[in-house]
């Protein structure tokens, strides 16, 4: 009951949030995702993610990866290598394993954009390509996650989990932002089936905004009739991920887990399968197929949106496009190695792009051996319990 309680206080709070005044798409880079195995089920995520990405995914998550510290990384680049993308996590199991600690980092960057401003002398009109200098604007995010199992028993195991977000936004030397925030979630594990629900932002998340301009800068600023600003808020509102997942087991070396997810926006009138001011709902389905649990093979789709049809020259038919993933990994003891093959806009448009990520579990031999004494093979049909102070993986 008191778990039910917690989750329709997070939920008033997120609704009370939402009435006030938004920038829709605000830090849009951090939805972009984290980790191969998110990425190719299509972010399909929010119920299954229990390894160091899940402080991004689901906070609640992270205290699955109990049996050692687990350190993930990645990397992509989109539209031809001008936008970078790089994502680090590392989960910190704690007290016999029932909490975890967590940090990520993340960096969406787009560098060498051409700075104009001295192009064009505002005197005479003449134009200096030779006056033209690059800047970069990146866009930076910090998690500490804390995840802790609430309940456990023979048939379901309840964990919760928060996130401290910590946001840095600079462009060149003109402008930067610092912002915080924080977000929640909650999980339920059973052997088959899982639930998960992520709050992001929860308390709304704000980035203040300061600008820096020298004088010469203000002075073409002015005469080109450009405003110069001084200094500015931008607010996000929060957000409610709900996912469902079912692991269907075919036999003892192949099994197919499926999930759901939907994300409920309250920034406005978003392009999505439910579009409208209060709310806006975008759902999204993965898929991933285990061998040995050593080769997976995932898929996914996402991003529904309704678009003008390529072939209709007068702008009036609309269909429906989405978001297409496609993912592989292999796992080799303690190294999982993990890529997706993501597309940026629908499954018409040749922006697509190459993602990879490793995931490193640092166990020693001698704590190996112990976790294997800990957790001895169960015949078929029985339920796992808790041993020496552990919980198993379900």
């Amino acid at each position: 009951m008191k778990y039910q309680k917690l989750l329709l206080i997070v939920l008033v709070l997120c609704c009370l949030q939402s009435f006030s005044q938004f920038r829709t798409y605000s830090n849009e880079f951090l939805h972009i995702g984290a980790g191969a195995r998110g990425l190719g089920m299509g972010g399909a995520q929010v119920a299954s993610s229990e390894d160091a990405t899940a402080g991004y995914w689901n906070p609640a998550g992270m205290v699955y990866a109990w049996q050692n510290p687990s350190v993930s990384v990645m990397h992509a680049e989109y539209f031809a290598g001008i936008g970078k993308y790089d994502f680090v996590s590392a989960a910190i199991p704690m007290r016999n394993g029932f909490r975890s600690l967590g940090i990520s980092a993340m960096r969406f960057a787009v560098d060498d954009i051409p700075n104009t401003l001295y192009l064009v002398n505002p005197a005479d009109g003449s134009v200096n390509y030779n006056n033209i200098q690059t800047f970069s604007s990146a866009d930076y995010a910090f998690l500490i996650s804390y995840s802790q199992l609430l309940h456990e028993d023979d048939t379901k195991q309840i964990s919760f989990g928060g996130n401290t977000k910590i946001i840095y936004r600079k462009v060149g030397s003109f402008a930067n932002a610092w912002g915080f925030g924080f977000d929640a979630g909650l999980m339920i594990k059973t052997l088959s089936w899982r639930l998960g629900v992520t709050a992001r932002d929860i308390t709304t998340t704000f980035n203040a905004w300061s600008f820096t301009f020298t004088d010469r800068e203000k002075e073409v600023l002015y005469l080109t009739k450009n405003d110069i600003p001084v200094k500015s808020t931008e607010l996000t509102a929060p957000r409610i991920i709900i996912g469902g997942a079912y692991n269907f087991e075919f036999s003892d070396r192949f099994s197919l887990l499926a999930e759901a997810n939907a994300d409920f926006t309250f920034d406005g009138k978003r392009n999505t399968v439910v579009s409208s001011k209060p709310v806006s709902i975008d759902p999204r389905v993965g898929l991933e197929a285990n061998v040995s649990n050593v080769f997976f093979v995932r898929a996914g789709l996402s991003n529904f949106q309704r678009a003008l049809a390529d072939g209709d020259t007068l702008n009036q038919k609309k269909v429906w496009i989405y978001q297409p993933a496609l993912g592989a990994g292999f796992k080799i003891g303690n190294v999982a190695i993990d890529y997706a093959f993501t597309n940026l806009a629908n499954q018409g448009n040749p922006l697509y792009t190459h993602i990879f990520s490793l995931r490193l579990d640092l166990t020693s031999k001698d704590k190996e051996s112990r976790r294997k004494d800990n957790f001895p093979e169960l015949p078929k049909g029985d339920k796992p319990k808790k041993q020496k102070g552990y919980f198993p993986v379900l």
